[in-house]
């Protein structure tokens, strides 16, 4: 089978890698870091099956476009990928679905959002309704804080238009989990739990990022707790869909927190996670290529199988990431690192230098996984990969996986 995937970072380089252990993958855009890459679009390429990686496509309607010409895609529809392009519309989902998650509300005037501040706790968090890159989400003790993030994204001064509206939460505290399911309109199947590291440097200080690092198998995510989540957010949430006339066929990435009062849903993203997914689809033995396009026909066949080891995956950054990445540094020992037993290294922000090099070119230039028998061992083989990479201002998070957390702790 052909397979296109759509997107040019870490999580498509890890769909590539591992849809290519059984078929013929090409990948657009891609980047210089990305084998099969080209830059020819997605509607003029010739394949059995694409697959569309980022959110911004699905949410413009590139699902919708290749299926009107007979594509078979995995992917939601425009309709569909609301979950992800306006949290207020993903919150009215949850809610009419009875899944668990924070108390909330929507607002796009500054006087009712600020209301609605004083009536949180200690804890504060303030999202924009649209799109902005896995970063427009503010978590703080500090009401003053809150408040500059309300006035800024309102303004559109932040985040544009995507924050004009935006969705201000009670915070909530606990381990979180990430869990991809794979849908096919009316079923689902849950993929190998992962929980992802999100603020930029150790210890969990500092700004949220997209993601600095991700390891998978959870401890004590058991099959009765992805069991759980499944039947109490995943399926109820699928049935809220049908109920609107949207006919999910994509992946549903449940992002959830367990709270002293029991397990919320935070968010669903209606992509594959980055670095989740880095983690997550090389520990996968049966054929992923099968599992996808399945789920894109509309009868989700198989469950999918994993080894018994652990992966871990941590983000090298520019400097400068989130906020303004230093870009076009020579990218140095990529060689060595991928020469390291165990380890694959993702291309993400990367791009072609003058004299054929690979240089930075975004703010998370490379994800590189470590596997082996343990979470520990896979975190030392990631770590000794990373050693040997260089560029200036390479930054990375120390503490990826060093104590890895259980649901229900």
């Amino acid at each position: 089978m052909r397979v296109c995937v759509v997107g040019s970072g870490g999580r498509e380089h890890a769909l590539a890698h591992v849809l290519g252990r059984h078929h013929d993958v090409v990948v657009t855009p891609g980047n210089p870091g990305i084998p099969g890459s080209v830059p020819t679009p997605a509607e003029e390429l010739d394949s059995d099956l694409t697959v569309i990686g980022p959110e911004a496509p699905l949410v413009d309607g590139l699902a919708d476009r290749l299926r009107s010409a007979g594509r078979l895609v995995f992917g939601p529809g425009a309709d569909g990928a609301r979950l992800e392009g306006s949290k207020a519309w993903m919150k009215d989902v949850l809610v009419d679905a009875g899944v668990p998650t924070a108390v909330h509300g929507a607002f796009d005037d500054e006087a009712g959002a600020l209301a609605f501040l004083d009536t949180m706790g200690d804890l504060f968090v303030v999202k924009t309704d649209g799109l902005a890159a896995g970063k427009g989400v503010l978590v703080t003790t500090e009401r003053a804080e809150a408040v500059d993030a309300v006035r800024s994204y309102l303004s559109g001064d932040a985040f544009g238009d995507a924050g004009r509206t935006l969705v201000i939460e009670e915070g909530l505290t606990g381990p979180e989990l990430s869990v991809l399911a794979v849908c096919d309109g009316s079923t689902a199947v849950a993929l190998a739990p992962a929980q992802d590291f999100k603020r930029s440097g150790d210890g969990d200080v500092g700004p949220n990022t997209g993601g600095m690092g991700a390891y998978s198998p959870v401890p004590a995510a058991t099959g009765s707790v992805v069991d759980a989540l499944m039947a109490d957010a995943v399926e109820p949430t699928l049935a809220a869909l049908r109920y609107r006339g949207i006919d999910y066929r994509g992946v549903l990435y449940c992002g959830l927190m367990f709270t002293p009062t029991g397990p919320k849903v935070l968010e669903y993203n209606v992509r594959f996670g980055d670095p989740e997914t880095q983690v997550v689809l090389p520990r996968l033995t049966s054929d992923l290529g099968d599992l996808l396009a399945t789920a894109a026909a509309g009868r989700l066949d198989g469950t999918p199988t994993f080894d018994v080891g652990a992966a871990v995956a941590v983000v090298c950054a520019s400097e400068g990431y989130p906020t303004s990445p230093r870009t076009g540094d020579r990218i140095d020992g990529l060689d060595a690192a991928s020469a390291v037993d165990g380890v694959t290294v993702f291309a993400a922000g990367v791009g072609a230098g003058p004299d054929g090099c690979l240089v930075t070119a975004g703010g998370r230039v490379l994800t590189v996984t470590g596997q082996g028998p343990s979470v520990d061992e896979a975190r030392r083989l990631a770590y000794a990969a990373v050693a040997e990479l260089s560029w200036p201002g390479l930054r990375c998070r120390t503490d990826i996986a060093a104590t890895p957390t259980c649901p229900g702790e």
